[in-house]
């Protein structure tokens, strides 16, 4: 099929890193790998950081510009069979699918769609609608959460729902030996403020309960909360701590190799793929119960699961594993197949293949 592939928060081509951008990369190569034609559709950012009335205005009358300019090229035969938009949400609806969607008869599938009673109040109501409309409207929605599945059927009971795991490229991992008899341990996070700025915030306070222990940690992330996150682990011996900066995605990999388990707390996260490529590389992780987390990481196979907000909790469970190193072995091994065998680009790309061939049949 011919596919218009559209992301409202934030384009595959986005110059930013971020977890976002990444999925958006992957689904759009997961699509090309299936032999389907992707067009990045439109590099337009819906998104509004502000719940008051009129946020998502600008976005709006921004939307039927692009609405009038893709009609004009897709005049005559030209129309894509598919529209697939990734990650429309309150903050980031897609104005511009639907329209397009029913004037040219196109399939439209939404990807990580999310829902929230919560929101659907105040300056975020009518991007909730829009939001509500969309899924009840669309062919298929895609969901990497049963939280995100559960919100959806909740306002379209009717509406058409898969699920699918969010997954990796593996390659780049697969070949890691990580120094799982060593005492270093990694992070990768960009520092920003809100939930990064918070899950620094408790890893510095658990890192603080344990300096009896041997340990040193590898940070790799950059980003306007720079000063504030070292503001943060001031109180520790500095020679512990080896500040990376920003990392090029070629070159993570070899941060992951030098550590013996990944420590991020990931309030907020979605899911998180840094956890994903972490355990792939071979190493265990620790992070918090919380959000999509128990989706990427296996509580007491792949990594140590701990109480949301619990610094002490977060210090035992880095305790335990720098502890025994039989326990980082197995989970090592774990974690690895794991990554490799169940969320894998190879094993995404073809189940969402599947779900695109059901709708072409």
């Amino acid at each position: 099929m011919r596919i218009a592939f559209y992301a409202p928060l934030k384009s595959p081509n986005h110059p930013v890193p971020s977890g976002d951008r990444q999925m958006a990369r992957m689904l759009v190569a997961a699509l090309r790998s299936a032999g389907h034609d992707v067009e990045i559709v439109s590099e337009l950012r819906s998104f509004a950081g502000s719940p008051a009335f009129g946020a998502h205005d600008e976005a709006r009358q921004a939307a039927e510009v692009e609405i009038a300019r893709i009609s004009g090229s897709w005049s005559g035969a030209s129309a894509p069979d598919l529209w697939f938009c990734y990650h429309p949400y309150y903050k980031a609806p897609d104005f511009i699918g639907p329209t397009l969607s029913r004037r040219f008869r196109l399939h439209y599938v939404t990807a990580e769609a999310s829902w929230s009673r919560r929101r659907a109040v105040g300056g975020w109501r009518d991007s909730q609608a829009f939001i509500a409309q969309a899924v009840q409207n669309a062919t298929l929605n895609i969901c990497f959460r049963e939280k995100d599945q559960a919100g959806l059927w909740s306002i379209a009971p009717e509406a058409k729902f898969a699920m699918l795991d969010p997954f990796i490229d593996t390659g780049p991992f697969r070949s890691v030996v990580p120094e799982l008899t060593g005492r270093r341990i990694v992070t990768v996070a960009m520092m920003r403020p809100g939930d990064k700025l918070d899950s620094y915030r408790l890893l510095a306070r658990a890192l603080e309960r344990i300096v009896h222990l041997q340990w040193t940690i590898s940070i790799a992330g950059d980003g306007p909360c720079r000063d504030d996150v070292r503001s943060e682990f001031a109180r520790l011996d500095p020679l512990r701590i080896e500040w990376l900066g920003e990392k090029a995605s070629a070159e993570i990999p070899e941060v992951y190799a030098r550590g013996c388990l990944y420590a991020w707390p990931g309030f907020g996260e979605a899911y998180g793929l840094a956890y994903l490529e972490a355990q792939a590389a071979g190493l265990p992780v620790v992070a918090q119960a919380t959000d999509g987390v128990p989706n990427v990481v296996r509580n007491g196979k792949t990594g140590l699961l701990t109480a949301a907000g619990d610094a002490p909790d977060f210090a035992d469970a880095l305790a335990r594993l720098l502890e025994d190193p039989r326990l980082r072995r197995s989970m090592s091994v774990e974690a690895r197949r794991f990554a490799i065998e169940e969320r894998s680009f190879e094993v995404a790309a073809a189940r969402l293949a599947a779900m695109l061939q059901a709708i072409g049949d």
